[in-house]
């Protein structure tokens, strides 16, 4: 048994990079363990194996992601060179109104990127769900961009990258 920020040292030092960051990001979605206390056991062993990955990795976590492929989206991003994304971000409609908390984003370009998964297809009462919000919150003035997991993965930093350019973002 070990605490939740020695489980965070062992996993960002000794899972493959994307994997990692996805076990952690579910790691601090479910504990909230303290980064800080994860910076003094970087420091205790400071010449372990893995220790550069996972610094590189703690300023990243985020426990708004909420499955592996958000994690790994939002890690696509940001190695594309894009502003690292808002994860759950609330859209309200014209009356203040909750319309959906979209998976990530970047909120001062009216950016949205959604991961949909299987559940999004399979599961009819999603899909319809999806199917009617998401012209809602494009109507309000988001550029929404769905990713499956067929999608290219330059595609995907294409299609953001022209979103960003498009409302303003200067690479």
């Amino acid at each position: 048994m070990t605490t939740p920020a020695r489980t965070a040292f062992d996993l960002g030092r000794h899972l493959r990079r994307g994997q990692a960051l996805a076990r952690l990001d579910a790691l601090m979605r479910a504990t909230s363990f303290s980064i800080e206390n994860v910076e003094l056991l970087i420091k205790r062993y400071r010449g372990a194996r893995g220790v550069r990955q996972l610094r590189e990795l703690l300023p990243l976590v985020d426990g708004g992601a909420a499955s592996p492929r958000e994690s790994w989206l939002r890690l696509l991003y940001i190695d594309a060179g894009l502003p690292k994304p808002t994860t759950q971000i609330p859209v309200f409609d014209s009356a203040g109104r909750l319309l959906r908390t979209v998976d990530m984003g970047w909120d001062d370009f009216k950016v949205i990127a959604e991961y949909d998964g299987d559940q999004h297809r399979v599961d009819r009462w999603q899909y319809v769900k999806d199917q009617r919000v998401i012209p809602k919150i494009e109507r309000l003035g988001w550029i929404v961009m769905r990713v499956i997991k067929e999608d290219r993965e330059v595609d995907i930093v294409r299609r953001a990258h022209d979103a960003m350019v498009s409302r303003g973002w200067m690479p």
